[in-house]
């Protein structure tokens, strides 16, 4: 074993990074194998190639692990291998998390790498081994592919980060114009744990597109605007430091006599859906679920469909302030007594200018409280709706996302999808028309900003409107 710890590595790249040099480089050291793409979907290390080590490539897709024993039992040295996004996840997860694994990350300019392959579509070569059989193209540049091609590219690198932080392991970053430096390849050899060194570069493949990027394209002024669109440093992203949610499966609700399930936004229509599940038949509701009751119920209520109902951020965080502050109790001892908010005495009358005052400073440090500033724990009812449906997705995502100004046109839709009859839906105007008594633009305008997340993913506009 290297003094590294490392017994095998892969290669995660994309096409036309420059892998297949890294590549010939690697097998220029002695005691280093890189097989190619042995897991790419088409074939087996290099095109045409459809078996490795008397496996082929059905019984590999089957179960890819043996490929994996197979190519470091029949290698002398270290054995590696190049893996791009599109290849098995199965094995992508599970070399991201062997620590005797070494990991290779080769990058290029995404730009580059894209009308590099545009190039070699239209031309059909991939490698260039001799200049004088060059063949040149000048690619067409279709800002729609530029974007998914980035995505791509970009989602597999956050993939291939996050893998690496929770498991606290690093690798070796190399981009393609590092490619040159037989330095840099010196240092992935020293990375790897090899003794052997490199005295010279690969003298095979040569680059075949060293032109500018505009002289590789047709429509360069498109491309320029194209490129110009993009938000480079995602500085229009929601900043997000709310902490994850769990699914919530205790809170989901059932009817006993229909094959609707209820996941709960807190906050929400919670009494009118869970009275309206109840009337759906005689045998009322079904609660207290866990994981594997659940699964029971879904099973035994086939075909069924699982709901859940979107409330405006401002009504909603106003429901939270009346039952959580307003009652009293921990948070609001937690307000008045560390956070200095001026609140008035639980229980006691307000003018409609005293509560709107009281709402409009926990809508100020509910800012605060879900951007992860004040250390506390997520009360259920003022976590963002986002966060909650992300958290619902850790289980499973419900079926319909409905909205509480549409409510009963979204039952209905319900109803005839599962065949039952619908129900008259009640609802309680109480907590809109309190609302509406103290509604301004200010507590609009607080609540966005706690909220915003929530009001850019879902599209909300002012209450009132």
């Amino acid at each position: 074993m290297p003094p590294t710890g490392f017994t095998s590595f892969v290669m995660f790249a994309e096409m036309r990074t420059g892998s297949n040099f890294l590549e010939a480089n690697l097998n220029a050291l002695e005691g280093v194998t890189c097989h190619g793409e042995v897991f790419n979907p088409h074939f087996m290390g290099k095109k045409d190639n459809l078996s490795l080590w008397g496996i082929d490539i059905a019984e590999r897709d089957a179960d890819p692990f043996p490929v994996l024993a197979a190519m470091r039992a029949a290698t002398q040295g270290m054995a590696g291998f190049r893996c791009f996004h599109d290849h098995d996840a199965r094995v992508i997860g599970a070399v991201l998390a062997d620590p005797a694994c070494a990991k290779i990350i080769l990058t290029r300019n995404p730009v580059e790498s894209y009308v590099s392959l545009k190039i070699a579509q239209d031309t059909g070569q991939w490698k260039l081994q001799n200049a004088a059989k060059l063949k040149t193209a000048r690619a067409r540049f279709d800002p729609a592919e530029f974007e998914a091609h980035l995505r791509a590219a970009q989602e597999f690198q956050v993939h291939l980060l996050h893998g690496l932080q929770v498991t606290g392991q690093t690798a070796f970053y190399i981009d393609y114009e590092d490619l040159n430096d037989l330095d840099v390849l010196n240092g992935l050899a020293a990375f790897l744990g090899v003794p052997a060194r490199l005295t010279a570069l690969d003298p095979k493949l040569k680059k075949q597109n060293p032109e500018e990027i505009a002289d590789k394209v047709s429509n360069p002024a498109e491309m320029e605007r194209s490129l110009a669109r993009l938000d480079r440093f995602n500085l229009a992203r929601t900043p997000n430091f709310e902490p994850r949610r769990t699914p919530g499966i205790p809170g989901f609700v059932a009817a006993a006599d229909a094959p609707l399930l209820y996941m709960p936004l807190r906050g929400g229509p919670e009494a009118e859906l869970r009275d309206w599940l109840g009337r759906l038949g005689t045998g009322g509701i079904v609660t207290d679920f866990v994981q594997k009751t659940l699964r029971q119920w879904k099973r035994q209520n086939a075909p069924h469909r699982s709901f859940t109902v979107l409330r405006h951020p401002l009504l909603r965080a106003y429901a939270g302030f009346r039952a959580v502050v307003m009652e009293g109790g921990d948070l609001y001892r937690l307000l008045t007594r560390s956070y200095k908010l001026d609140l008035p005495v639980p229980g006691q009358p307000l003018t409609a200018e005293e509560e709107r005052m009281a709402f409009l400073a926990v809508l100020r440090w509910l800012k605060l409280y879900l951007s992860g500033q004040t250390g506390q724990k997520i009360d259920p009812r003022f976590a963002s709706q986002t966060a909650v449906l992300q958290g619902f997705a850790q289980f499973q995502g419900p079926d319909a996302v409905l909205r509480e100004d549409r409510l009963a046109e979204g039952l209905t839709w319900l109803c005839d999808e599962t065949g039952v009859v619908m129900p008259d839906l009640s609802c309680d105007l109480t907590l809109a028309e309190a609302l509406f008594r103290i509604h301004d633009a200010e507590l609009e305008n607080a609540a966005r900003d706690a909220y915003q997340r929530d009001y850019i993913g879902y599209g909300f506009g002012r209450w009132r409107d």
